[in-house]
């Protein structure tokens, strides 16, 4: 599979577990967006740096675009690259915000945060802990 491929997959599935696995439905929310749009900001600065420079390299073969020679930075916009990354950057960028997103309001709704912070911890947390203990004694 490319990496055009793997990200297209990853932002595919992310979005269904939002919409109907998870039931969040942050895709569907203005504040998602307006808080997307700050955090692509610093994405694409990260990008610029570590592409631009050459410090991370990508195979023309596995990406939309091609690669460059090692004596040429790759363009800052054209052939498949934005801020010098290969779009596919902001695919699996996307689709790892919103996941880790969906994650932390499915566990919210669970009632894993914990109120106030201080104190013992959280029930689920201890039950895992007694858990691994108890794993860790038998063996």
């Amino acid at each position: 599979m490319t990496y055009t491929e793997l990200a297209i997959t990853a932002v595919v599935l992310v979005v269904l577990f939002d919409l109907f696995v998870f039931r969040t439905s942050l895709v569907k929310r203005k504040v998602f967006w307006v808080s997307y749009s700050i955090i692509i900001s610093f994405q694409l600065i990260t990008n610029g740096v570590l592409t631009g420079l050459r410090i991370v390299r990508y195979s023309g073969d596995a990406i939309v675009g091609s690669s460059t020679p090692s004596h040429h930075a790759p363009p800052f916009f054209g052939d498949g690259r934005i801020a010098f990354a290969p779009f596919e950057d902001l695919l699996f960028g996307f689709a790892l915000v919103l996941l880790t997103l969906v994650m932390w309001v499915w566990l919210g709704r669970l009632g894993v945060q914990r109120t106030p912070m201080a104190g013992p911890p959280h029930k689920l947390v201890s039950r895992l802990l007694r858990t691994q203990d108890a794993s860790e004694k038998s063996q």
